[in-house]
């Protein structure tokens, strides 16, 4: 939309791409501690779009609607890695996840069982659940320290990955794709199913058989076998 003088109208296009910023907003807020208010998600997503109409150039190629959702997910991201929400505690699990299931791997010869990562890691069943959905957290956003040192969290060129992005984009897709390949046949299915057939959590959970909860606690046992198959 734009003004006679050919300039973006703004009050027009934000009016228009709201509900897309909403759907941002309570995309990532589903997936996130109860502290994180949908308001504030929705402000920073509003900074996002603003940014978008002052920075689109139509003669990269790409739609500005495609560009506006790079930049509004982005900007919600930034906003959240700015406050440093998640605790270094659950950052300290997660990577103890990853190394727990590398050993199992390495000595197992095959992708471990539940209770075997929880008996590696010295916790029980319910301590090993309730770390997979704190994980779970980490890896919508940059899984550790490291990731940000390594270019992850620049947004301003496209927004950022997801954690399955963020794994095509730090190894080549053969190795990724044969990791995939060797995962337990309903963490593959679920993987396919969100990144790929973009279905949320709920409808992940009515394929499977399972609740939503228990879908983010399978995403995150399942991303974590990737990356220390990866990390090999």
């Amino acid at each position: 939309m734009y003004t006679a003088q050919g300039k973006i109208d703004q009050q027009a296009m934000m009016e228009q791409y709201m509900p897309m910023v909403r759907r941002h907003a309570l995309s990532l807020q589903v997936r996130l501690p109860a502290s994180v208010e949908l308001d504030d998600l929705i402000q920073a997503g509003m900074v996002g779009l603003l940014d978008a109409m002052g920075r689109y150039d139509n003669s990269h190629g790409a739609s500005f609607s495609t560009y506006a959702n790079q930049r509004v997910r982005g900007a919600m991201i930034d906003e959240l890695r700015s406050r440093d929400w998640m605790p270094r505690s659950v950052r300290r699990n997660a990577r103890a996840l990853d190394q727990a299931v590398g050993r199992l791997e390495q000595r197992l010869g095959r992708a471990p069982e539940e209770r075997e990562i929880a008996a590696e890691m010295g916790v029980s069943a319910e301590e090993y659940h309730q770390l997979l959905a704190d994980a779970n957290n980490g890896f919508l956003l940059a899984y550790d320290e490291s990731d940000s040192e390594n270019g992850v969290t620049a947004v301003a060129d496209g927004g950022p990955p997801s954690p399955f992005d963020a794994l095509i984009s730090d190894d080549n897709r053969t190795q990724l794709m044969a990791a995939i390949d060797a995962l337990p046949e309903r963490e593959k299915l679920l993987l396919g199913l969100y990144y790929q057939e973009e279905l949320n959590l709920k409808e992940i959970g009515a394929v499977l058989g399972v609740s939503e909860s228990r879908v983010c606690q399978l995403h995150s046992q399942a991303v974590s076998r990737l990356r220390a198959k990866l990390s090999h």
